[in-house]
């Protein structure tokens, strides 16, 4: 049965801090167990894929229109859009100042891949500087895609996170309206891919948690009651089939969705080492995930319960698929002859490990080892508040030029900057899922925090590390969660008096007017308009901003 926006509401507060909500009524136990490991879904399914849809749609519009402007290689551009030119004509990357002969990179090569791909149908500039196609667009698509589909990903995944449309709409719009992703997309360079895979990475792991929760709730209905009646509805307990099902609770079965969240992660650690750090977060979440849904069905020693029936497939999801990933992003330096130390130690197979290895030992110490100043250069704290976003491209015609009309002159930039409303909001959100946590050991709050932290909290240890804050990039779905989660506690429950939720939805509402009009308002300079000196100065808020 369809549910109305208001019912999809409520169902998601219900859900935000507690699983604890019990039916009414008669109920079979089962059942109960069934509901305190799996809540159902809205039943709003048709309205929730044209929401997410809709949303999904808007975000394309921005990505997309005007998608080739600026002209030409902008910042990192000028290093990728070249490996991707090598990797679509010879597989690996070639020097791009000789157009031969490999280059040494430091980063992996799926996101360059996937430029190659976007630069071969629209349009590419060869080696030898020769114009074909749209290359703009060529080098720019691939990234426009990417950050689409990351709208629509985020859209459902925080839909099913709380239960709610009304929710993932709104996480979605967030999304879609942070500077930082719109500039992301429209730049030829890998961050976007990175945080793609990791939303998509989040995504499999929600749908695992709520598909191995639903199994294992099937499975202890299937083993039968306890000898002497059902168990009491407020406690289901596991059923005394055998003694490992009474210790440890039973077999969970295929996990299709763990498979695929190694995958994405593996798929992540392709486009840049740092995903390993996600990889590490994401998979202890699951596998404390797997203790509580065996506590939760009443396993005598859920620990090892957990250890036992879920951490060899665990380990195959987590460990094993994501190491193979990675090692087939490569493919293309194996199965040709020209790759960067290739054939340093001669022409067999182990002697290709050995170059490969040492080809990632000399990526390691160039990123260990890099502190050369740039003076778009920030550090890890600064990011939260956005102290020095990165300009991709500055331009101040005069007046009478390139159509500049103001008496004082004009500026087009490209400045990579995040939505204050969104990361200010987000930041102070962290505090909120910390207390959450602590309070009701809410599992969405932990994803928040672990998200973030395995995204963050790594910089730290790399002080004098050259950093940018385009690398805060994969905080953003955290940051943005977490604000939905505090939505949803400012929502209030479905229970709630009218005058509660009325102020709770007029404060949502306005929150997100907020971040429409903060959108606008930057939009200039972040999609490289042609505006008045003036105009430029005013949305220049902090001395960090000004920096070209």
């Amino acid at each position: 049965m369809a549910v109305s926006a208001a019912d999809s509401v409520g169902s998601g507060i219900d859900q935000v801090g507690s699983n604890r909500r019990r039916p009414s009524g008669s109920v079979d136990s089962a059942d109960v167990l069934r509901v305190r490991l799996c809540p159902p879904m809205p039943g709003d399914r048709v309205f929730g894929w044209v929401a997410a849809f809709a949303v999904t749609v808007a975000a394309g519009i921005l990505r997309f229109w005007q998608l080739t402007e600026p002209k030409g290689m902008k910042f990192d551009e000028v290093y990728y859009v070249r490996d991707a030119w090598g990797l679509m004509t010879a597989g690996y990357e070639v020097n791009g100042n000789t157009c031969t002969g490999p280059a040494f990179v430091v980063h992996p090569p799926l996101g360059k891949w996937f430029i190659a791909a976007s630069e071969k149908a629209f349009g590419y500039i060869d080696c030898a500087g020769v114009v074909h196609g749209n290359p703009e667009l060529g080098w720019r698509f691939a990234s426009a895609l990417f950050g689409t589909l990351a709208v629509l990903v985020l859209t459902r995944t925080a839909r099913r996170m709380f239960r709610s449309t009304v929710l993932g709409c709104f996480a979605g719009l967030l999304l879609t309206l942070d500077g930082l992703e719109f500039v992301q997309s429209r730049i030829g360079i890998l961050d976007i891919f990175l945080m793609a895979g990791i939303v998509l990475a989040l995504a499999c792991l929600v749908l695992d948690r709520d598909h191995g929760r639903a199994g294992l709730a099937a499975r202890v209905a299937a083993a039968g009651p306890q000898p002497g009646g059902p168990p009491a509805a407020s406690r289901p307990t596991m059923p005394e089939a055998t003694d490992g099902l009474v210790r440890y609770g039973p077999r969970v079965g295929p996990r299709p969705w763990r498979i695929a969240a190694g995958l994405c992660l593996g798929a992540s650690m392709g486009v840049k080492w740092s995903a390993i750090y996600t990889l590490i977060g994401f998979a202890a979440l699951a596998l404390a995930w797997d203790v509580g849904a065996r506590r939760t069905a009443g396993a005598r020693q859920p620990v090892r319960g957990a250890l036992r029936r879920d951490l060899p497939a665990w380990s195959g999801c987590y460990v094993l698929l994501p190491i193979v990933t990675f090692l087939a992003t490569w493919t293309g330096w194996f199965v040709t002859d020209g790759g960067y130390d290739r054939h340093v130690h001669g022409d067999g197979f182990l002697a290709a490990w050995q170059g490969w290895w040492d080809y990632q030992q000399a990526i390691l110490r160039f990123h260990e080892q890099l502190d050369a100043y740039h003076v778009a250069q920030s550090t890890p704290l600064s990011w939260l508040v956005l102290a020095r976003p990165v300009v991709y491209d500055y331009d101040s015609p005069k007046f009478g030029e390139q159509g500049c009309r103001a008496v004082g002159g004009c500026t087009r930039e490209v400045l990579a900057l995040g939505n204050p409303a969104i990361w200010w909001a987000g930041t102070a959100a962290l505090a909120a899922m910390l207390a959450l946590w602590v309070s009701r050991r809410d599992w969405r709050a932990a994803l928040v925090l672990v998200g973030f932290g395995s995204s963050f909290l790594p910089w730290l240890a790399f002080p004098d590390r050259t950093m940018f804050f385009f690398y805060a990039l994969p905080l953003l779905p955290f940051l943005i969660l977490g604000i939905t989660a505090s939505a949803g506690l400012v929502l209030g429950p479905r229970d709630a008096s009218d005058i509660r939720r009325l102020i709770g939805a007029l404060s949502c509402g306005a929150y997100l007017i907020a971040v429409v009009l903060m959108f606008a308002y930057f939009y200039p300079i972040l999609a490289a308009q042609l505006i008045s000196q003036d105009s430029w100065r005013a949305r220049m808020w902090f001395p960090g901003w000004t920096v070209t």
